[in-house]
């Protein structure tokens, strides 16, 4: 567990609940979480206070506690249409196009390049089952402004076996899996709002639970094979995501980095 940094404008337990949100959006305690004095005696902390981010985490449905068992991971549902949260299908060519754009004139710092065992929500998105083998890739994007996007990538392993850190270092992966032979057909994203955990704060240059954009996207080939699965944060300061719907109902998805000299 990471040590907390008392100097941050934020208080302990909601450093305590940030870092393990993110730890069951990656899946790593789905045998079930440390117990209260554990978790105690691995951030640096009280109990309360390790109780307090649980009730949290709890309450918004991120975990089960129940007497006499070990607290455990909540299954989490698919979104229905009509939530808080909007998912657009949105044409690959044109957004693959505007990606690559994008990214020229910046710089990438690859964060992580390893293989996992797909968590349950990670298996029903790319359609594998739990505990397969899938490409975890962590980047960060910088412009002469500072960085920009912590994004993460999830790719089942057998895809993306022809590259590794050099190639993610100079091309978006879609970029990559394209030149691999792939051909993707569509993509259905979501736009929310995130807070920033320890990790993601320290590489965006940004306080611990300051608010970033937030967008999950999975790719599909032409078949309609799922091919990877993004979660994207960015600076709100430094990157817009701008779409136009016509009347007909097509939809022109743009993505902006903007300079901040």
């Amino acid at each position: 567990m990471p040590d907390l940094d008392a100097s941050l404008p934020i208080s302990k337990y909601h450093q305590v609940y940030l870092v393990l949100l993110e730890q069951l959006q990656e899946g790593r305690h789905a045998a079930g979480l440390p117990g209260e004095l554990d978790l105690a005696r691995d951030f640096g902390v009280g109990r309360i206070t390790v109780r307090r981010a649980l009730d949290q985490l709890a309450q918004e449905g991120r975990i089960l506690r129940e007497a006499g068992r070990r607290t455990r991971p909540a299954v989490q549902q698919p979104r229905r249409a009509g939530q808080v949260e909007n998912a657009a299908a949105t044409p690959l060519k044109g957004l693959l196009g505007n990606i690559v754009q994008a990214s020229r004139g910046t710089t990438v710092k690859v964060i992580e390049w390893r293989v996992i065992q797909a968590s349950p929500e990670m298996a029903q998105a790319l359609r594998m089952d739990a505990g397969d083998k899938v490409r975890k890739a962590v980047r960060r994007r910088s412009t002469p402004a500072g960085p920009v996007s912590h994004i993460t990538t999830y790719v089942p392993e057998a895809l993306v076996r022809g590259f590794g850190r050099a190639e993610l270092a100079g091309k978006p992966m879609l970029q990559l899996l394209q030149e691999a032979g792939l051909e993707a057909g569509r993509a259905v994203q979501t736009v929310s709002a995130r807070q920033a955990d320890a990790k993601v704060a320290a590489e965006l240059q940004v306080p611990v639970g300051a608010a970033l954009l937030w967008v999950r996207r999975l790719v599909y080939d032409v078949q309609d094979r799922p091919m990877q699965l993004l979660h994207g944060l960015y600076r709100p300061d430094r990157y817009e995501y701008q779409m136009e719907v016509s009347q007909v109902g097509a939809i022109d998805a743009r993505i902006v980095a903007k300079e901040m000299f």
